[in-house]
């Protein structure tokens, strides 16, 4: 018994003695615990999470932003992960949600429930008309706010646990998320009141891109793995007058809506 529990140990030794792969010892075990919950939360396999691996969610995730399928956890993939994105899963390369969910009518109500701090409530009113603009103008789509009541997209700046089962993580990280078409939070769109705001003159996220991107979910489109596109998961710094739809974005929504009349 002795004998054997000896070997044990000096097995376990001359396992930690071998070197690591150099793209692994650039990783640390905080970083590695964040790309886990991540690669968890993001690129786990459907209806069965817990029968994927780490290294086939890396590939899965490698794959859908264009790296190379190593499946490894190097710096590259890791620079992914650490960016700050939309908390809507993107499990998939496909541009639809599955079933295509999609508003019954042309006609779309929303409301602002909530506002943040950090620009004028004018200015968020502003800026929500216009993010609902990208798509009306390659779309069908009409975009009525009502003031009190339900609204088909309820819009509101919200931290923490906020009562979806999804909550926010403080700044960076998750900046917001929103909900395919459907009944109760569907179509709603949350904001993370942690982040620091802007409108695109000022230092902070760019709330104009962030609305356009969480209104697309709420229209019914997914993910896309266009880098150029506005439904592109993780955020970019831009210019707000810089802000346009793919080629990607508007074959979606005209998939799901139909061309405009324009």
């Amino acid at each position: 018994m002795l004998y054997s529990a000896l070997c044990i140990v000096s097995l376990w030794t001359c396992i930690l003695a071998f070197p690591l792969p150099p793209e692994i010892e650039k990783i640390d075990y905080q970083q590695w615990k964040i790309a886990e919950e991540y690669l968890n939360k993001y690129y786990a396999y459907f209806p069965e999470p817990y029968e994927s691996n780490m290294e086939d969610k890396i590939k899965k995730l490698q794959k859908f932003f264009g790296l190379s399928e190593t499946g490894v956890l190097n710096p590259e993939t890791m620079e992914i992960i650490q960016k700050p994105r939309c908390g809507v899963p993107g499990v998939e390369n496909f541009q639809l949600y599955p079933n295509t969910p999609k508003w019954p009518s042309n006609v779309v109500t929303y409301r602002i429930l909530s506002y943040t701090l950090d620009m004028p409530k004018y200015k968020v009113d502003q800026l929500v008309e216009k993010a609902f603009a990208q798509w009306s103008e390659v779309s069908p789509l009409i975009f009525k706010r009502v003031l009190i009541g339900d609204a088909d997209i309820m819009t509101s700046f919200t931290r923490g646990a906020h009562g979806d089962f999804n909550p926010f993580d403080g700044p960076g990280g998750i900046l917001a998320h929103a909900f395919a078409p459907g009944i109760g939070l569907g179509g709603d769109a949350h904001f993370d009141n942690d982040e620091q705001w802007s409108d695109g003159s000022q230092l902070g996220v760019n709330f104009l891109f962030t609305a356009t991107h969480e209104f697309g979910h709420s229209l019914g489109l997914a993910h896309s793995s266009d880098p150029k596109a506005v439904m592109y998961p993780t955020y970019r710094i831009f210019n707000s007058e810089d802000l346009f739809l793919s080629d990607d974005d508007i074959n979606s929504i005209q998939t799901l809506y139909g061309k405009g009349s324009s």
